[in-house]
């Protein structure tokens, strides 16, 4: 079995490894935290706590499925913990009393300044290894909270400087992707003296609504509402914010703690190699359950291991510079499919698809009953490689566009 030291340093506190509980259902109380860490979590962010007592409805999930996958998107209306916050204190001084050497971040959110700093007080007094300040949440039933403190620079400068003030402790701000542009808010962020982001929150959504009763799901006695889309259907977006934050000036050097449809190991090292220390799950885990932590450890120490990397911290960041804007990009050349006839089933698929989404340039062969390209009409977009059900379609012949590519050659390019 491959071992890899999977432990990384995040905001000054070292970490067994990059997996924690997202603040969220999974990390609701103390039996649910300790199971996770029994089993190998990195950290724990406890569910928000905050003086808001949170009044559930129910049902208060649905899921968005594509043909016979189901969750590819999750839908939750759940606000912040439901249980007094006394309760929820002493979970946490009990957390960090049976696991000392783990790793407990505290969710808050308050309503004011005032609550924001108290509960900053309140959750390094219980034992907290550090903070994670809630400005996201897309389903609060208060303005004065959530999301729409989130969209506000100035709300989230102020708060965090409430926060700074009730804790020595280092504490990162949760962003909501509901907004056009994330780098605002995280940097007003981090002038109130946040060390650290966490991306993202969930998205504002609606998955399904019941053809018959005309009423979106889930249904709440005849009603429904826009709320939280998260799970591996979100993880596109997320990367976008992750890899834009990377990309600004003041923000390139904060720590980041990636969120947002990681559901396999695969999925944790995009968002490390996109710059996150530290990554927060919460939809496999509740589609799975905790054990799903073995397979992201395992999967990623193999990954190490086939890159000859020891650290885990060397990993972090690789790709943000190869990612660039659209304008930059290497447009001399275009990329022929290539067909595996002996591995088609003459589906038609690819045809389809070309005549009706692109260009017809892939053609049908009636006594043969197998496709071509048509090379004259073919620009290389190759959709038809990705809607091919066998994988029989792969990257073929590359060549430059007329009057393009002087003195290069393809072998030099990379794909």
């Amino acid at each position: 079995m491959v071992k890899k030291d999977l432990s990384i340093n995040f905001m000054g506190v070292k970490f067994p490894n990059p997996f924690c509980l997202s603040a969220s259902p999974v990390g609701n109380c103390y039996d649910m935290c300790a199971k996770a860490y029994d089993l190998g979590w990195g950290g724990v962010v406890f569910k928000t706590i905050g003086f808001f007592i949170a009044d559930e409805v129910s049902p208060r999930f649905d899921t968005l499925e594509k043909e016979s996958t189901p969750f590819v998107g999750f839908k939750n209306m759940e606000q912040i913990a439901e249980h007094p916050l006394d309760d929820n204190l002493n979970d946490i001084r009990r957390l960090k009393q049976d696991y000392p050497d783990k790793v407990l971040i505290a969710s808050i959110m308050g309503a004011n300044e005032q609550e924001w700093e108290q509960l900053a007080k309140l959750a390094t007094e219980a034992g907290a290894d550090m903070l994670e300040l809630n400005f996201s949440c897309p389903q609060m039933t208060s303005h004065a909270m959530g999301s729409d403190v989130g969209s506000s620079p100035e709300l989230c400068e102020k708060y965090c400087k409430a926060v700074r003030r009730g804790t020595h402790l280092p504490f990162m701000a949760k962003m909501t992707p509901n907004v056009t542009d994330m780098c605002e808010v995280a940097n007003a962020s981090i002038r109130g003296g946040a060390n650290g982001i966490a991306a993202i929150n969930t998205v504002k959504s609606i998955c399904n609504v019941d053809l018959d009763k005309k009423i979106g799901l889930p249904i709440i006695n005849g009603k429904s509402s826009i709320s939280g889309y998260s799970g591996k259907a979100i993880k596109p977006i997320a990367l976008r914010f992750i890899q834009q934050m990377r990309q600004d000036e003041q923000l390139k050097n904060v720590e980041l703690s990636g969120i947002g449809g990681i559901e396999t190991w695969i999925d944790a090292v995009e968002f490390i190699l996109l710059g996150c220390k530290t990554l927060q799950v919460t939809t496999a885990i509740m589609e799975y359950g905790y054990r799903i932590i073995e397979d992201l450890t395992n999967g990623l120490m193999h990954y190490m291991d086939e890159q000859n990397v020891d650290k885990l911290e060397d990993l972090v960041g690789l790709a943000n510079n190869n990612i660039i804007p659209a304008e930059h990009l290497d447009r001399d050349y275009k990329i022929y499919p290539s067909i595996d006839t002996d591995k088609c089933i003459g589906c038609g698929r690819c045809v389809i698809s070309c005549y009706d989404g692109a260009h017809q340039a892939m053609e049908w062969d009636e006594e043969k009953r197998r496709p071509h390209c048509n090379e004259d009409k073919c620009v290389g977009c190759l959709l038809c490689s990705l809607v091919c059900p066998i994988q029989a379609i792969s990257k073929g012949k590359i060549v430059f566009k007329p009057g393009r590519g002087k003195n290069r050659s393809t072998k030099d390019l990379v794909l």
